[in-house]
């Protein structure tokens, strides 16, 4: 049987190749333990001058193994879970705090963990057919693997209203998107050959290839998202008016209206957090939303039956989730 990630070095270059294809390269333990293990090995290590990931097949990752999760769940093995989890997160933690060039090739999709793997990085390169989303309100989950501060801090635009926004709706940034609020650094024509020649002469070889990106439509919106994405969830919907309310309501049509009040609060709890309290309160948050049944539900309807009818409960109180977050 293949590793899921495949370990090697490359001149000067670490480099980890997801391969795990028929699940979207989807993040299982396995597969961040072999990811954490090389980051550490080669963190210090003078030979390693840069890192790449990148992955076999259509889509860059498409978040972490939830479907796991939920089998783990169904049979009573939380801490199991809680432990998946915990170590994403670590492995997010340290992929920001990484020493040395980390250059993520993100082609296709970048999904939930998916962003988590490559967003902290230094570099992270995508082409005009990538994407990224953080959908986890359709499958009862918070927004996790630090992205509850990244998304409030995007060098093209930081706001907090914003990073409620996109965690709220899933809403799929395209590449022009993605470049316009610095989600990601470089946009080049093909990743053919652009391995190869990071591998020979570094980063430098990511800045010969990029190209200017095409327009991007969600700055368009960002004066109303920043009008509307304040405070609570609930003030939230009776701020929203016009196309963006009618955005919003097709973007959640699906979500938990849990998770939608849990976003809030978490986004609001971690404004001002860095990245390593913002993961300690993701960790607290998803330890609590995980033993909600809205979590199992979501992922029943969206992964494992595929038929999108999730059975989500009532909207929940939300001091429920802030008596989690610190």
């Amino acid at each position: 049987m293949n590793q899921p990630v495949t370990v090697t070095i490359e001149k000067s270059t670490g480099v980890l190749t997801l391969d795990r294809p028929k699940a979207l390269n989807s993040l299982s333990p396995e597969m961040i333990a072999i990811i954490t293990e090389a980051l550490d090995q080669w963190r210090d290590d003078d030979g390693i001058e840069q890192v790449i990931i990148h992955t076999e097949g259509k889509h860059f990752c498409s978040g972490g193994d939830v479907r796991w999760a939920r089998d783990n769940i169904l049979d009573g093995n939380h801490e199991a879970v809680d432990k998946f989890m915990s170590a994403e997160y670590t492995m997010n933690q340290k992929i920001a705090e990484f020493p040395k060039p980390y250059i993520a090739l993100m082609n296709g999709a970048a999904m939930g963990g998916g962003l988590g793997v490559s967003a902290h990085g230094s570099h992270r390169v995508i082409t005009e057919d990538s994407w990224a989303s953080m959908p986890e309100m359709n499958i009862g989950y918070i927004t996790d693997v630090g992205m509850s501060h990244m998304f409030q801090h995007l060098p093209g635009h930081p706001s907090t209203a914003l990073g409620k926004f996109l965690a709220i709706t899933g809403y799929r940034l395209k590449a022009g998107d993605m470049m316009a609020t610095g989600l990601a650094t470089h946009q080049v024509e093909s990743f053919d050959g652009l391995l190869e020649a990071i591998i020979e002469r570094g980063p430098q070889a990511i800045d010969d290839a990029a190209i200017t990106p095409h327009h991007a439509e969600l700055p368009k919106i960002y004066a109303d998202i920043d009008e509307a994405f304040v405070g609570p969830w609930s003030e939230i919907q009776q701020r929203l008016s016009g196309d963006l309310k009618a955005l919003v309501a097709d973007l959640t049509a699906q979500a938990s209206p849990s998770m939608m009040v849990a976003a809030a609060e978490l986004f609001d709890a971690n404004a001002d957090k860095s990245l390593a309290e913002a993961l300690d309160n993701e960790r607290a948050l998803g330890v609590v939303s995980r033993r909600e049944p809205d979590f199992v539900e979501g992922v029943r309807a969206v992964l494992v039956d595929k038929s999108n009818d999730a059975r989500f409960a009532p909207q929940a109180n939300p001091e429920r989730y802030r008596e989690a977050l610190s």
